[in-house]
């Protein structure tokens, strides 16, 4: 980069932050908060308020919308690759194909190395929960509305940050912990995945925990509006990608290990 070009980039620098600033302060008393900081948080966690009609059978949270919502593209995506994609693979892969291996073979390689006895349903379930993990935590970047029983517009929220999403994916994933020991030790791999038996609540809770935080984290800087300008953009998507990355690999790798441990046949005494 020549001299010229250092300067002209320093001084679009300045001036957009000098736009910024400016319009930061200009537009800084025409808005009023209609809810307190405790009160946008409190509906963040609880969704008390903010409950969508789910076709009339129910008043659902919005993150059971989500659920479905993901649920649904997950399974177009996967049919439409295992139709249209898989069939034309090359022994020279493009770079979907490409793309593709290498996320099944991170998490094939996930649970062949933590459980080499018992492995092939591990892999296909580790990898669809850290699929699920990942596209549901970034779900919520793409923001779809939704309109209340109120008649408030809302965004749709990440389904994972609802806690009774994360607690069926920690009760899910304990089950087939349990369905390891069962298969691997019978009885007796019953009672060694029973002694874990805070397992699933420490996963649901990490899992709901992580993405929530980066969720309020989100609020409360949109919330100060002489933040909201161009922070919350930054703030939003880098905590969305850490944790759509960090969550999918740390419950998939717990399964993983959990599973291997209680699956692994006992050694018989001499």
């Amino acid at each position: 980069m020549s001299k010229n070009q250092k300067i002209r980039s320093i001084i679009i620098f300045f001036v957009i932050g000098a736009l910024l600033l400016a319009g930061i302060i200009l537009t800084n008393g025409m808005y009023q908060k209609e809810e307190t900081v405790q009160e946008v948080m409190l509906d963040a966690v609880l969704h008390e308020k903010a409950k969508i009609n789910f076709f009339g059978i129910a008043e659902v949270n919005p993150g059971v919308v989500s659920a479905f919502g993901v649920t649904a593209i997950l399974f177009v995506f996967a049919l439409a690759v295992r139709i249209f994609v898989i069939p034309k693979f090359t022994l020279i892969p493009g770079k979907f194909q490409l793309l593709l291996e290498q996320g099944v073979g991170l998490f094939d390689g996930l649970a062949k190395s933590n459980s080499p006895h018992r492995n092939k349903f591990l892999g296909a379930y580790v990898f669809t929960a850290g699929a699920y993990i990942f596209m549901s935590t970034m779900f919520e970047m793409l923001g779809f509305q939704a309109v209340t029983t109120e008649g408030m517009s809302v965004s749709l929220p990440a389904p994972l940050s609802d806690i009774n999403g994360a607690i069926g994916l920690g009760v899910l994933s304990y089950l087939i912990i349990l369905s390891g020991g069962i298969v691997g030790n019978g009885f007796k791999g019953i009672g060694n995945t029973l002694k874990d038996f805070s397992l699933p609540i420490s996963m649901s809770f990490r899992l709901f925990g992580a993405l929530l935080s980066g969720a309020l984290v989100t609020e409360l800087v949109y919330y100060f509006f002489s933040l909201s300008f161009v922070l919350p953009v930054f703030v939003g998507v880098l905590f969305t990608l850490l944790h759509a990355v960090i969550q999918a690999y740390v419950l998939t790798m717990l399964t993983a290990l959990f599973y291997g441990e209680v699956s692994e046949p006992s050694k018989k005494k001499k």
